[in-house]
């Protein structure tokens, strides 16, 4: 089975410029969490859910009437009477939710990671206190790209930013001890925590390889499996 978020993932890199600033890049991705849950077909209620339209991806990211940190995908009921849109290439219809039952959050580090860690890991904690803080026991799914690249250049409109290995450290000093604090200070209050290890340089011709593609492909389908369970029994 082709995994359409790794493959999602992957045209971040590919064959072009990644652009870090781009604050939409979380929310193309996830998205095809949702299709692949449905491909996978493992949850006979997110099945039949999806299908009629009950439940639908939030084009807003937050729950209608509730005050909440933006998160990058939500899925839940559809508000009665809102219209549900589908859009090309996709199975899982577009709308407005009264609730959250999936919750998922996507960060990208690309490079310096080490700098921003502190950042990424505070923001991954807030948003399943956000996914959470309004009942209905969701589903948090958390997703993290780290960069073992050997080299990689950062953009800022028209300025590059090389790494040097030495003042501004490479991808692949950095991403051990990335993954390390986030297994150990995230991981364990997300129901799902899915790490994709890929090189990118970001560099013509705008290379990309997974570190090991069958172990991510094998630990993202086994995430799959499990939500597909988990909301079976929560839903």
């Amino acid at each position: 089975m082709a995994y359409k978020l790794l493959e999602e993932f992957r045209k971040l890199f590919e064959g072009t410029k990644y652009n870090h600033r781009n604050s939409t890049l979380g929310d193309h991705v996830v998205a095809f969490l949702f299709e692949d849950l449905y491909d996978l077909g493992r949850s006979p209620k997110y099945q039949s859910a999806v299908s009629s339209r009950d439940r639908v991806l939030n084009t807003k990211n937050v729950a209608v009437g509730k005050q909440s940190r933006r998160g990058d995908g939500t899925f839940g009921v559809r508000v009665p009477h809102i219209l549900a849109v589908t859009i090309p290439d996709h199975t899982v219809a577009l709308g407005e939710v009264a609730t959250i039952e999936i919750g998922a959050e996507v960060k990208i580090l690309a490079k310096a990671m080490i700098k921003q860690i502190d950042r990424v890991c505070t923001d991954m904690l807030n948003q399943v206190s956000e996914f959470k803080k309004h009942g209905g026991n969701p589903i948090c799914v958390g997703i993290v790209g780290v960069n073992g690249a050997k080299a990689y250049t950062g953009y800022e409109g028209r300025k590059s930013w090389p790494t040097d290995g030495k003042k501004h450290k490479h991808p692949a000093q950095e991403a051990d001890e990335a993954e390390k604090r986030l297994m150990s200070r995230v991981q364990r209050n997300f129901d799902e925590f899915v790490i994709l290890r890929f090189r990118a340089s970001n560099r013509r011709p705008y290379d990309f390889a997974w570190v090991d593609q069958l172990r991510t492909e094998k630990e993202y389908a086994a995430a799959l499996v499990r939500i597909s369970r988990e909301f079976e029994a929560r839903f």
